[in-house]
């Protein structure tokens, strides 16, 4: 492990020097790859910086305890505490450095695209789809992602039937990729007159933006319709024919986009959900054919795994694949999900160290 942080101690430094080349500030491509580079290592090679600052205060230390002379009692028991304490954090910076070279995700630092569609439930599913949408949109701005509709189905009441979108920025799909599941609802419906608490689910799906180098599509494979867009209470409506159903069939998925008024735009998205999906089916073939893959992740892509109850009579939140409850309902309805997203991020860490090891 040490050869290999060192390797990385001397990579980071060359490409800290590179990044002052003048040659490489001049080439704006060659310098976003080195950037992106060095910031994907420098954490590591701070972290090694760390943890070899702690191991010479430990060896200093003990010297200290060895030399000849009896140092003064109370000079003793602060070098001792010190020692004890300087073991303890090499044994915390060692652990955060397998952390650090675990492989990384290659989709992290990707966009992402979100899918929520109602589930059972109704009504009361497609509102809560609304209140999804709602918690993402919130939570990308508090991060500082941008957030695009790329397709949208409303009911008269408000809620969505199915509502796609796009969030972009650095790392946001390693905010978002634990997202992928059925998240179930219990609450009180404003329709219900008795006070029952109903159960609903809202299934989510998150796609890494796919990339045109990893999937091409033949345009013979595609089956492209046009058609107006509709939408509820007049919303979305459209007396031209700007909205896109593509088809493409060999696998027969199919994606609608009607938000734009422009039927160009509608298709530029169209095909952007289209190509992550084909990529998820591509990845998900892979997958299957080495096990291992699935049992190394905490539920990142089964839509049909239950993921998350919110249960608004008692205010609390529960991911189930983590045993993780929350009396934080509304703050996290509100897009304060750090604490959700960061647990399930260190349990997934965990499981895979053990796997490891």
């Amino acid at each position: 492990m040490f050869s290999k942080l060192e390797n990385f101690k001397k990579k980071c430094k060359e490409l800290e020097e590179l990044l002052y080349d003048p040659k490489v500030v001049s080439d704006q491509k060659k310098y976003k790859e080195i950037m992106k580079e060095y910031k994907s290592i420098l954490p590591i090679a701070n972290k090694y910086s760390e943890y070899k600052e702690a191991v010479r205060v430990v060896d200093q230390t003990k010297e200290f305890l060895r030399a000849g002379g009896e140092p003064e009692k109370e000079l003793r028991q602060m070098a001792e505490e010190e020692l004890k304490e300087s073991k303890l954090n090499i044994e915390k910076l060692s652990m955060e450095l397998k952390v650090l070279l675990l492989p990384k995700d290659p989709d992290d630092d990707r966009n992402v695209i979100v899918e929520i569609r109602g589930g059972a439930g109704g009504e009361e599913a497609t509102l809560f789809s609304s209140v999804l949408y709602r918690m993402y949109s919130m939570y990308a701005e508090s991060k500082g992602f941008g957030v695009e509709i790329l397709s949208l189905n409303e009911t008269e009441l408000g809620g969505f039937k199915e509502v796609g979108f796009m969030i972009s920025g650095e790392s946001a799909f390693s905010r978002f990729k634990y997202e992928s599941g059925v998240h179930r609802v219990q609450r009180v419906p404003e329709t219900e007159t008795q006070g029952r608490v109903h159960t609903s689910t809202v299934t989510v799906a998150v796609l890494p933006e796919a990339e045109d180098v990893e999937i091409e599509v033949n345009p013979s494979d595609l089956q492209i319709d046009t058609f107006r867009a509709s939408g509820a209470g007049g919303q979305h409506v459209n007396k031209t024919e700007s909205a896109i159903r593509i088809t493409h069939v060999p696998t027969g998925l199919v994606v609608e986009c009607q938000d734009e008024r422009s039927q160009h735009k509608n298709k530029d998205k169209a095909m952007k959900v289209l190509k992550s999906r084909l990529l998820e089916k591509k990845r998900k073939e892979q997958k299957s054919e080495v096990a291992q893959e699935r049992r190394s992740q905490i539920g990142t892509g089964d839509r049909s795994e239950r993921i998350r109850t919110y249960n608004y009579p008692q205010g609390r939140v529960t991911d189930h694949r983590i045993g993780l409850t929350l009396y934080r309902l509304e703050n996290i309805l509100n897009g304060d999900l750090d604490e959700l997203i960061n647990s399930l991020n260190t349990a997934d860490r965990a499981l895979k160290l053990s796997l490891e090891n």
